[in-house]
């Protein structure tokens, strides 16, 4: 990949662009002697030329797919970058993963069931969009330090996952439009970027030049807007958004805001994209960017390499924004040469791009809804945590944040504690660095930082360095082009000497996959003797996500995750204290073992060359032995096991039929919750513990708790993920005055209120059919698109949310559920509301709800016979959503429209014969 460098804008030849014929409203290009037709934009409007790149794409699509919603762009621009108009974006293919996709195909066969059911064809059902599946959020930690922990963590994986993968099979063989990228291939988003997209399609016609469109997509993962690096249009949705897309339904939404970011001078030295990216999610959740859209423009866009995009644009949702665009430029030019696109290609991808004003022009921004400046040079070398990823603490500052963290535990810590570790032969002191791991997207699809990580581990062993044994270190790149250029360069043996040997190709420990840590220190952090750490290349980051034997996360570059982990402790200042003392007792700094960026370009330039990626699409699909040698049987339905714990037919239908849109009456509150509950909160991802809820139902049907697997492996499951619900033990009810274990619910018995399990009160609720309801404070459901946190409420008997802000996938997952997003008043919030979990709740104004952000009413009926009412906003923000809402989610709404085409369709095959 070449290193940092000077582009100059080239001019487009006029000659050509040619104008297409009126009745067609095309207009044609010429590349290389080959003629190709496209939409194009000017065409259409004079004004769209002042569209940021974003709503260029998105303009393009509705003109194709959906044109009465084009003036949605001209009231955008008359209103300061603002509309309350809605579009219908038709995404080109929709990206999933396996923990979001099995739920998803989970639906769609009780889909086809449902159809069958009513005498259709199940055919019926089938993606009508190409759905990729990249099998990466599976495999675990198990084995790491060793040479051979790659290969062992992926044969467990498939003995953990055999039922799993064998439906996925079944839908690979089944259904059309759906292919599936194996496990031990490479991370989703890494993946997309170096295989799956092409900036500019061709789309091919009968009897005319093919036709040019962007490349635009959604993706069942919130990291999805990575790919924006390319200057590929897409997002994250939740996974029940994702099933509609496949399906064939257009995703509506309001034209977003649209927030300019202009980037100014360059990165100092010593500073990365992973300091650039915690420094912009710091600033942009201060500016409040939930819902818009972001685009980076101004000279220093030319400073950043696609990695150094690729990095800022991965964690777009930790930021909150939709996406995070780059617009083409020479670096996006040089990126589809490396990943070996042919040189035709390219030539289109530029041609295109510039006829169709999508050219990075530096000095001309397009209009913004509102512009923020930032000074690449202001930036400093950073990570974020201990608990979120907008938390952004200075190198100098960590020891700081986690004494502090120290002080907030149930027993307050002052002076940090020193433990033996029994039978081990060493002590560890609060603040040890128990996990470090090279890990996720983020990071390891940017050669810059991955090289500076093995370049650091080599200057390391030099000066005979090595990591303390409380260390558990892993090395999970996202693809195996970065094994074969650390390889190559000479840098994977000094990873390795330090126990950063590879693990496997996924997610691994940025979602929770880190695996079992040493039982001696699990004991101690488990009776809170120890007080542990996490330092990783991830982009998340929340209470409990990471290992619940590590109490505080911090988010790094790869090069400090080797050196956090040659120091074992957050509460060295590495700026300023030695990192470690070499064999001789020489105290090394940081700075001495840093590679200066000069190094770096210089391995990257050597190391990372177009003939890595030579023939590697052959294999994409093709997948290690374990995979080829899984077999299913075609059919069009599938064949539920009645004894399986791992996928089992879901009552959705069952619970849409109580959903559909009526004032509620007499609910309860099952839980008040507090500020930035996230996904990973209500429903769980990680291990599942033995004396759970879901560890006692898998025992009661003979499943040995080492065959547990994760939340996240048995999404196909509901009974599992319903007992799961909830279960965070860092989430607290505030009904109940409780410090620790998981939140309680308080439950109106006969003889008085008595606090039960969440799952236990959602058992005594069901008997009486009572509806549910939660309230919460600020950025209702952050982190990830799982559906499971709308699904597993709905099942509960949740009718709706009442929170003071939602963040934007979960808002829509909810939706797709049935689920109300009902929020708050300015100045109202779930404390002035004083609830005491002794009240029932009317909502009225839902029977005739029918158009968008409709105002609703919440009668609060208190135990002295007072009634309080609170208007309540109804955050669903297109018709499609409320249409959702009136037939009780997604999958019912989707079901009718099939019925009413087959109807429709047979009456006309009636009158045909």
């Amino acid at each position: 990949m070449p290193s940092r460098a000077d582009h100059r804008d080239r001019q487009l030849p006029a000659s050509a662009i040619t104008t297409g014929s009126p009745e067609m409203n095309y207009s044609t290009l010429s590349v290389e002697n080959t003629q190709y037709a496209f939409f194009s934009i000017a065409d259409i409007n004079d004004s769209f030329a002042r569209l940021p790149y974003a709503l260029k794409i998105l303009a393009e699509n509705v003109a194709r797919h959906a044109p009465a919603g084009m003036g949605a762009f001209v009231d955008w621009l008359e209103n300061g970058g603002r509309t309350e108009l809605e579009i219908e974006f038709s995404p080109g293919r929709v990206l999933m993963h396996d923990t979001t996709c099995v739920p998803a195909l989970v639906d769609i066969a009780t889909l086809r069931d449902e159809v069958a059911r009513r005498g259709l064809n199940p055919e019926l059902v089938n993606p009508q969009i190409p759905v990729d599946l990249i099998i990466d959020h599976s495999v675990m930690v198990d084995r790491a330090g060793t040479e051979d922990s790659a290969a062992f963590n992926l044969a467990r994986d498939f003995e953990r996952n055999a039922e799993r993968y064998g439906f996925i099979r079944w839908a690979q063989e089944s259904l059309e439009n759906f292919r599936v990228v194996p496990p031990a291939t490479g991370i989703l988003h890494q993946v997309n970027l170096e295989h799956l997209s092409h900036v500019v399609k061709v789309v091919p016609r009968h009897g005319a030049p093919d036709l040019l469109v962007p490349d635009t997509l959604v993706g069942t993962d919130s990291h999805t807007p990575m790919v924006n690096a390319l200057g590929v249009l897409g997002w994250g949705v939740g996974g029940l958004e994702g099933e509609a897309a496949a399906l064939g339904q257009p995703l509506a939404l309001r034209l977003p805001e649209v927030v300019g970011i202009r980037l100014s001078n360059h990165l100092r030295p010593g500073v990365n994209a992973t300091d650039l990216v915690l420094t912009l999610t710091e600033m942009l959740r201060r500016e409040n960017v939930v819902e818009k859209m972001i685009e980076f423009f101004g000279e220093g866009v030319e400073t950043l390499s696609i990695g150094d995009r690729a990095t800022v644009s991965n964690m777009a949702p930790e930021y909150g924004a939709t996406c995070a665009m780059f617009a083409i430029d020479e670096r996006t030019l040089e990126y589809l040469r490396l990943i070996g696109r042919k040189p035709h290609e390219v030539a289109v991808a530029e041609t295109y791009a510039r006829a169709q004003g999508l050219w990075h022009k530096p000095g001309a921004p397009s209009m913004f809804t509102k512009m923020v400046e930032f000074d690449l040079a202001s930036v400093e070398p950073s990570l974020a945590g201990p608990r979120r990823p907008q938390d952004r603490v200075a190198l100098s500052k960590v020891a700081v944040s986690f004494t502090k963290l120290l002080a907030e535990g149930p027993t307050e810590i002052g002076k940090p504690r020193s433990t033996e570790v029994p039978d081990r032969g060493f002590c560890v002191e609060d603040g040890a660095v128990l996990i470090a791991a090279i890990t996720s997207c983020t990071n390891t699809s940017n050669p810059h930082l991955m090289m500076s990580a093995g370049m650091l581990a080599r200057n390391a062993r030099r000066l005979g360095l090595k990591v303390p044994p409380w260390v558990k270190t892993s090395l999970a790149p996202g693809s195996h082009v970065v094994t074969e250029y650390l390889k190559r360069a000479g840098l994977q043996r000094p990873l390795d000497e330090l126990g950063f040997n590879l693990v496997g190709y996924g997610c691994t420990t940025c979602i929770g996959n880190s695996g079992d840590l040493d039982p001696a220190i699990t004991a101690l952090t488990a009776s809170d003797q120890l007080v542990g750490a996490a330092v990783l290349s991830g982009n998340r980051n929340f209470e409990d996500r990471i290992n619940p034997s590590v109490r505080a996360a911090y988010l790094a570059s790869p090069a400090l995750v080797v050196a956090y982990a040659l120091a074992g402790t957050v509460l060295k200042d590495l700026t300023r204290e030695p990192i470690a003392r070499t064999p001789e007792g020489r105290d090394v700094m940081l700075a001495d073992i840093w590679p200066s960026d000069e190094e770096v370009d210089a391995g990257v330039s050597a190391f990372v060359r177009a003939e890595l990626f030579e023939g590697r699409e052959q294999d994409l699909f093709r997948g290690p032995e374990a995979w080829r040698a899984i077999t299913s049987q075609g059919s069009m339905t599938y064949p539920w096991r009645e004894r399986s714990t791992y996928l089992r037919r879901p009552p959705y239908f069952e619970a849409a039929a109580s959903a559909r849109l009526d004032d509620i009456h007499d609910a309860r509150a099952l839980l008040v919750l507090g500020d930035s509950v996230t996904t990973d909160h209500i429903s769980p991802a990680g291990a599942i513990p033995v004396d759970s809820a879901a560890g006692q139902y898998l025992r009661e049907r003979g499943v040995a708790p080492a065959a547990f697997n994760q939340y996240s492996a048995r999404r196909g499951n509901h009974e599992v993920m319903l007992r799961g619900l909830f279960s965070n033990r860092r989430l607290r009810n505030e009904l109940i005055d409780s410090e620790t274990g998981p939140p309680l619910a308080k439950v109106r018995l006969e003889g008085g209120q008595e606090s039960l399990s969440v799952y236990q009160a959602i058992l005594h609720y069901s008997k009486s059919q009572t509806a549910l309801l939660i309230f919460a404070g600020r950025d209702y459901g952050g982190g990830s698109s799982r559906d499971w946190a709308a699904k597993g409420p709905r099942l509960a008997g949740v009718r709706a949310v009442i929170a003071e802000s939602f963040e934007r996938i979960h808002r829509s997952n909810l939706i797709g559920m049935g689920i109300l997003p009902l929020q708050l008043p300015e100045g109202i919030t779930h404390h002035t509301l004083r609830l005491r979990g002794e009240e029932s709740f009317d909502l009225l104004g839902l029977s005739g709800l029918m158009k968008p952000m409709a105002q609703v009413s919440l009668l609060i009926h208190r135990v002295n016979g007072h009634t309080d009412e609170v208007p309540l906003l109804v955050r669903a923000q297109t018709a499609t959503e409320v249409e959702y809402l009136r037939h009780g989610g997604l999958l019912p709404c989707v079901l009718e429209r099939l019925l009413r085409s087959s109807r429709r369709q047979s009456g006309k095959d009636a009158i045909e014969a």
